[in-house]
């Protein structure tokens, strides 16, 4: 029998809103110790491109899955230094309102969400089965995150609390039923959330109410780009080493011109001598503030 080979990575389609971008600046990269980070708004950097029919998709409409376009605003990428930027899936930040089971399923267990504790930006997710193959991550007291330790979405739905008569007092009165209209309360299965069959008491930890959690997307994975703002760049050398040059005799002013011959630097060249003439020095001064006009290519050579 044949065994096939199957590609698992495919290029995510994921949408801006989903997307969360946190900037690092540095000056140089000696300084370490100052470690600021700052949220940029995705909504509006980030612009996912779409297909068309040379790409073989419906144009317009069809999102070319992996390919987006960066945009860095000038008021925030405004000095030269080093730029680290921290790409991640969006992070919806909340509240367990409790942990319950299905009246009609007692086996099923899952975790309540009050939609109300839930970012505006981010309630239109919770919706039934909105939330499949999203990750949970728990919150302690203290706030700090517990490390390695998540649970998956496996279902969502709207549901509301009933009251039942149970014989063993231990047991919650209180349980979820599923409803089909909208409710602020949505249901969420996890997986893992039942016991091994090996140790039917070992129930695995889902959470507990009131408990803060991290409800996060699995679209795709972090990544982590640097962006390196410098005052040359390959463009600007290129012109300095092989772009036209003139150098007047008469007043040694020195010019060098970019690629469409316009004055890119200007420079003073003159030399300091001793009272006996004898040379000390060759010196080549900037004029950045007093940029001879008369110098340009064209008058010159023609």
């Amino acid at each position: 029998m044949a065994i096939g080979s199957y590609g698992t990575i495919r290029p995510s389609d994921v949408s801006p809103q989903d997307v969360e971008i946190i900037m690092n600046y540095t000056p140089t990269r000696d300084v370490t110790d100052q470690f600021v980070l700052t949220k940029l708004d995705a909504q509006t950097l980030l612009r996912p491109y779409f297909a068309n029919t040379e790409t073989g998709g419906n144009a317009g409409v069809e999102v070319l899955g992996g390919l987006y376009n960066l945009t860095l605003p000038a008021n925030q990428f405004n000095a030269l230094g080093i730029y680290t930027l921290y790409i991640r899936p969006a992070q919806i930040r909340t509240i367990i309102t409790d942990c319950g089971v299905l009246s009609a399923l007692p086996n099923v267990k899952g975790i309540v969400i009050d939609i109300t504790n839930v970012p505006t930006e981010y309630q239109n997710k919770f919706v039934p089965q909105g939330l499949v193959g999203f990750r949970v991550e728990y919150l302690n007291p203290d706030g700090s995150k517990i490390p390695n330790f998540f649970r998956v979405v496996t279902s969502s739905f709207y549901c509301e609390p009933v009251v039942t008569n149970e014989v063993n007092t231990s047991q919650k009165a209180i349980r979820y039923r599923y409803v089909d209209g909208d409710s602020n309360l949505i249901f969420l299965t996890l997986s893992p959330s039942s016991s091994p069959t090996n140790k039917p008491n070992a129930t695995p930890f889902i959470g507990q109410p009131d408990q803060d959690i991290i409800i996060t997307n699995t679209f795709f994975n972090p990544i982590s780009l640097e962006v390196e703002m410098v005052e040359y760049d390959i463009s600007s050398l290129a012109i300095a080493l092989y772009g036209n040059q003139t150098k007047s005799i008469d007043d040694g002013i020195y010019t060098i011109y970019d690629s469409q011959n316009n004055i890119y630097r200007q420079y003073n060249l003159y030399e300091i001598r001793d009272q006996f003439n004898a040379l000390l020095y060759e010196v080549r001064q900037n004029r950045n503030d007093n940029i001879d006009f008369s110098k340009n290519f064209t008058n010159i050579t023609t």
